[in-house]
């Protein structure tokens, strides 16, 4: 969608229900009429209903609950976040096509949703299943800091997300250690940080968020099942996936702000408070071996604290299999 149709799509969503004249929305955007009624055509491809009248202009009747590009800009009342948005009903995997806009010097704040990934990836380079009627988001980032602080965007997003989940379907969602969120007991949701940078810097950062909206229990493949859920599953309702990312993406960049101004620490304290299994007992894997311990929170570089014994310590890689 070209800039001129997203400056459209602003206009028109500001005036609400009220008409808008061809002539203010032609030397608003400095095209002709002809080219307005273009864009109206397309829009309604999407399933935007309009009423139009002489000498009166424009006005939106209607707004789809369709999942595409119009209707994730329809209304998102971002400033950098989302303003460049890329959507696509099908692709190997948002990450990929992420990373390729950011090597072409794609601008901080640049968001690629898809409808469906064909080989969606989490933490360690697993399969991460994303059929129709999740989230599957990738954000490009350009944080002025250190590499090592990259694993705090993890958390960062992981405290916003389950924040913003909870506003909004009332759901009581929990985080686990480091990249999932959890619901009932199962995965809600996966976010995988991913880093191009130097020794001392970061070229770019793609935090990728993939979220379990609206699928049946039994889009999951069978060993998925006794392990994943979805929103739709928790609480029988099927969800506008549009406003729920415009949701994320506004909370997000508020909290992204706010997070390079102010720091860690509140998001630490947040986290610590969202917490899966927090001061109880877990199992914990790593390559030499399996061990039980204590979880009691994080620290400020976003390692893992786990007591053992009478001392508590940070984990910084391992897997937490309960």
């Amino acid at each position: 969608m070209g800039t001129k149709r997203d400056k459209l799509i602003r206009l028109l969503s500001k005036n609400g229900h009220s008409f808008i004249s061809g002539q203010e929305l032609s030397e608003q955007l400095d095209i002709s009429r002809t080219a307005i009624w273009k864009h109206i055509n397309e829009l309604k491809k999407d399933g935007y209903e309009f009423e139009s009248a002489p000498k009166k202009g424009y006005r939106l009747t209607y707004i789809p609950e369709s999942y595409n590009e119009s209707t994730l800009k329809w209304g998102l009342n971002t400033n950098w976040l989302g303003r460049v948005l890329y959507f696509h009903e099908t692709v190997d995997s948002t990450q990929n096509i992420a990373h390729n806009l950011a090597k072409k010097q794609a601008p901080h704040g640049t968001v690629v949703i898809a409808n469906e990934q064909k080989s969606g990836r989490g933490r360690l380079e697993r399969p991460f299943e994303s059929n129709s009627g999740g989230i599957w988001m990738s954000v490009i980032l350009r944080p002025q800091m250190a590499p090592h602080q990259a694993a705090q965007i993890t958390l960062f997003t992981s405290v916003v997300i389950a924040e913003a989940l909870s506003e909004v379907t009332g759901l009581t969602i929990k985080i686990k250690w480091p990249n999932d969120l959890y619901l009932n007991d199962k995965k809600l949701c996966g976010i995988l940080t991913e880093i191009n940078g130097e020794l001392y810097s970061i070229n770019y950062l793609i935090t990728g968020i993939g979220i379990n909206v609206n699928q049946k229990e039994n889009q999951f493949s069978n060993h998925l099942r006794e392990k994943a859920t979805s929103i739709n599953i928790a609480s029988n309702a099927t969800w506008n996936r549009a406003e729920i990312v415009q949701k994320i993406l506004t909370a997000l960049e508020v909290n992204y702000e706010q997070y390079m101004n102010k720091g860690f620490s509140t998001y630490k304290e947040k986290w610590t408070s969202m917490a899966y299994k927090i001061n109880e007992s877990i199992t914990i894997q790593t390559p030499q071996q399996n061990y039980s311990a204590i979880l009691k929170g994080i620290d400020d570089n976003g390692a893992l604290l786990i007591k053992q014994g009478s001392k508590i310590v940070p984990l910084y890689s391992g897997e937490i299999i309960w």
